[in-house]
């Protein structure tokens, strides 16, 4: 069951997100245990990324309660996730035994030379930093007492974690080699707390933190007109937002009030976008004829594809809103879980509806028919965002010409700035 579920749930998350890259996959061992450590900003769609895209088949640990959920507590048993108790999640029996089984059903998976992912924050969140991490990893990878055992630190980076057709990036980190102890029972505490730290220390590397979301917001907006590239790869916008948080970290400690002259220019750069009603990447229009002759021709499926799938997509936003209560860790997942629902069903009883009118021919085209014009919209509705932003910062250019000419001026100014700063860093 394992292939079938993992190939849909990965054609799932490519319709979800619009781009999804890796990068480190080589460095993960292909022979002996591994144990997937690795950031949880984004609920359940976070483990399907590793049940995708990690180069070898992974278990998972999981909350006890997910076991009792209908569909995703059967797809969690099919991949052998082990279950996590919480105190007040025991109903008369012992925590003590609880722990003690799942490290032994982990150990089982390990010393089989499998793979299990955890999350050693224990918990998802939308915190711009790390949560302080829990010792179960480093508990698990010493006590397995097998010979080829490693720890790879992982870190799912979003550039939106929580809209419909943003980005992900799974970056693999550099392996942690863990040597066999003989004892029975628990490691020793000084052992789990340096492997917890060399965790902590391999998570840091793959992922991007800041002392507050402002900053994380601050950076985000300083790579985007840096860049002005809005498909450059996802690899080179992480280690570009890396840079830049390392030069917010030096501006703030050895000149403040130049990082506030940065942040007034570069608020001020986009409110004359905004004016504007153009994006960044738009002040270098580039008409591609291909693109827009796609978007003429397929207008009228996408047209079609949109008012079939416009109810449930409104259905959707409702769920998300009422039952992620606002928050971004948790609205992707009731998105992805409620699209699971409400597309197949609207499938189904549209099929349902032409099959009684017109037979069941009819029924069967319009099952197989009504996904692939969703699909068809979904393509179409983006190619054409394109083409009319590029065709409005051509227009903008050709007729308010002063106005163009100034806004690339500024961004090349504020450009310039970023440059300066991170020449000083390297002297």
């Amino acid at each position: 069951m394992r292939a079938p579920i993992t190939a849909f749930f990965r054609f799932c998350l490519t319709v979800f997100f619009r781009r999804i890259e890796t990068l480190g996959v080589e460095r993960v061992p292909r022979d002996g245990s591994v144990i997937f450590a690795v950031n949880h900003p984004n609920g359940l769609v976070d483990p399907l990324f590793l049940l995708c895209f990690a180069p070898k088949p992974v278990s998972f640990l999981a909350k006890a309660p997910l076991f009792h959920w209908p569909i995703i507590g059967w797809i969690i048993r099919a991949f052998d996730a082990i279950p996590v108790y919480r105190k007040e999640e025991m109903k008369g029996g012992s925590l003590a035994e609880a722990n003690a089984e799942l490290f032994r059903r982990a150990r089982e998976v390990l010393q089989r030379g499998g793979a299990l992912a955890l999350f050693p924050e224990g918990t998802t969140h939308d915190d711009p930093q790390l949560r302080e991490l829990k010792t179960g990893a480093a508990r698990i990878a010493l006590g397995a007492n097998v010979e080829a055992m490693t720890v790879v630190p992982t870190g799912i980076y979003y550039t939106a974690k929580h809209v419909f057709r943003s980005s992900a990036l799974v970056l693999f980190g550099e392996p942690i080699h863990v040597q066999p102890l003989v004892t029975e029972g628990e490691p020793p505490a000084d052992e789990v707390d340096r492997l917890t730290a060399a965790i902590d220390a391999g998570l840091d590397a793959v992922t991007l933190q800041a002392e507050s979301r402002a900053a994380l917001d601050l950076i985000a907006r300083a790579e985007n007109i840096f860049t002005g590239d809005d498909e450059q790869p996802l690899v080179e916008e992480f280690d570009l937002r890396r840079r830049f948080l390392a030069g917010y970290h030096y501006l703030s400690a050895s000149d403040p009030q130049r990082l506030s002259k940065l942040q007034h220019a570069i608020a001020q750069f986009e409110a004359e976008l905004r004016r504007a009603k153009l994006d960044v990447h738009e002040l270098q229009p580039d008409i591609d004829a291909r693109r827009l002759f796609r978007v003429l021709v397929l207008l009228p499926l996408a047209i079609a594809g949109g008012i079939v799938h416009w109810p449930a997509y409104r259905v959707i936003d409702a769920l998300a809103k009422r039952f992620s209560k606002g928050e971004w860790s948790t609205m992707a997942t009731v998105k992805f879980l409620a699209a699971l629902t409400c597309y197949p069903l609207t499938y189904i009883a549209l099929a349902s509806l032409a099959g009684w009118r017109f037979g069941i021919v009819a029924g069967v085209i319009v099952i197989f028919i009504t996904p692939i014009l969703g699909y068809v919209a979904l393509r179409v509705i983006e190619e054409a965002d394109d083409v009319i932003g590029d065709l409005r910062a051509l227009l903008h250019r050709v007729f308010r010409n002063y106005g163009y000419s100034q806004l690339v001026t500024r961004r090349a100014a504020i450009r310039d700035e970023m440059l300066n700063v991170a020449r000083e860093m390297e002297r």
